[in-house]
């Protein structure tokens, strides 16, 4: 693990520091270490480093200097690190940030091992930690506790989209490529029981290592199986090239790929003559609406990219998590805890959000389908909203969870 001293630390506002007497020691008396520290753990030079990375932190920053650098007369400090897509690596800094650091909140968490490993040190340390880059629902299951908050989508939310909408337009049979570790695993086991449930038939599976480049097997495989929906349970540069090696050595005419967590980044990677035609479920468009587009050129101003769902996510949740601190007027982690449970949350990215006692924070999900070069009008016009899907509807019923937090008797 690198050393403590290679960690780069941000604080927001230097300014807050010249406030004195008597009014800067009380608003600071309910605070430990006199700041609220916000760590971004984040994949900073792996497979998903462009679909969260620098960025993500970028965000945090963002909703950091919009609260204005301090709350209740105390300043906020942002650090990040790099889980290197290993679950031992986040659940050891996780601990040391907690430990020796003060960090009272983790955000981002892009790697679903990594952050139901970070979920189980939040849990035992009693601190907060939100997910914005993971799907596992484990994390508002089993892995849930009163300081983790599952916020911006899940396994069960992309299954109940895109994978629902495909099944009922006729896709009956589907064959998987799927990365084999706990976000792969989970969310080829959501949508298989979403394509049963609708009378569909799942054929098989093929499993591939994380960052895997070479998909031509695994495309020959999927062709072989005969299935008219060959399902992607991957993301970033893996769904990229086993998207590309389909198209080059696999499916049929018979055959499609449906990418099952596809960001508005591997759009852009893959280019519109090659993506269109695909359906995502998204939790954020940039260009849904005015609120979504004045945050997103902000944000392209400060990083030249326009924000996908987990990045818009890193800052709506930073911004209710220094909300709920404000409202309790302490960090103390049961107070905050209490506090982000009942403050609604009506921001660009969610209206009407809310957390349930479970750690889900239930909003709007759209399913969205990649245009064509042709439909495509200016810069950075990738999608077309094909329906929103209710909150409610979008998430795992609150009964169904298996959450120790709940009376499901």
């Amino acid at each position: 693990m690198p050393a403590k001293n290679s960690l780069k630390t941000l604080m927001v506002s230097s300014a807050v520091v010249s406030l004195g007497g008597l009014a800067s020691g009380m608003a600071s008396a309910d605070y430990s270490d006199d700041v609220v520290r916000i760590g971004v753990l984040t994949d900073m030079s792996g497979i998903y480093t462009d679909l969260s990375g620098e960025a993500a932190v970028e965000a945090v920053r963002m909703a950091v200097e919009d609260f204005g650098g301090e709350v209740n007369g105390v300043p906020i400090e942002v650090i990040y690190g790099d889980h290197r897509n290993r679950a031992d690596t986040g659940a050891s800094r996780a601990r040391e940030w907690y430990d020796s650091e003060g960090v009272d909140m983790i955000n981002d968490l892009s790697n679903s091992g990594v952050a139901l490993a970070v979920a189980a040190v939040a849990d035992e340390q009693q601190r907060h930690a939100i997910s914005n880059s993971a799907s596992n629902i484990g994390l508002t299951n089993d892995y849930c506790s009163p300081y983790v908050t599952h916020y911006t989508y899940d396994a069960y939310s992309l299954a109940h989209g895109t994978g629902k909408s495909i099944v009922e337009d006729g896709g009956d049979t589907w064959f998987f490529l799927t990365v084999d570790f706990a976000f792969g695993i989970g969310l080829e086991e959501q949508v298989s029981n979403v394509v049963r449930e609708a009378g569909g038939q799942v054929v098989g599976a093929a499993r591939h290592p994380l960052d895997t480049t070479d998909f031509s097997s695994y495309a020959l495989q999927a062709q072989a199986s005969g299935a008219e929906i060959i399902g992607i349970a991957s993301t970033g540069a893996d769904a990229i090239n086993a998207i590309n090696a389909l198209a080059e050595f696999g499916v049929t005419p018979d055959q499609r790929p449906a990418a099952l967590l596809l960001w508005y980044d591997d759009i852009v990677s893959l280019g519109l003559e090659t993506a269109q035609g695909l359906l995502l479920t998204n939790a954020f468009y940039w260009d849904a609406n005015e609120e979504t587009r004045e945050f997103s050129q902000r944000f392209h101003e400060r990083t030249g990219r326009m924000p996908n769902m987990a990045q818009a996510g890193n800052y709506s949740s930073t911004m209710h998590y220094l909300n709920a601190v404000e409202a309790a007027g302490t960090d103390d982690a049961d107070a905050v805890s209490e506090q982000m449970r009942q403050i609604e949350i009506n921001d660009f990215f969610a209206s009407g959000g809310y957390i349930r006692p479970n750690g889900r924070m239930v909003h709007d999900q759209y399913l969205w389908e990649v245009k064509s070069p042709d439909e495509s009008e200016y810069d950075y016009d990738f999608l077309r909203l094909v329906k929103t899907i209710p909150g409610e509807e979008a998430f795992q019923p609150l009964e169904a969870s298996t959450c120790h937090l709940l009376d499901n008797d």
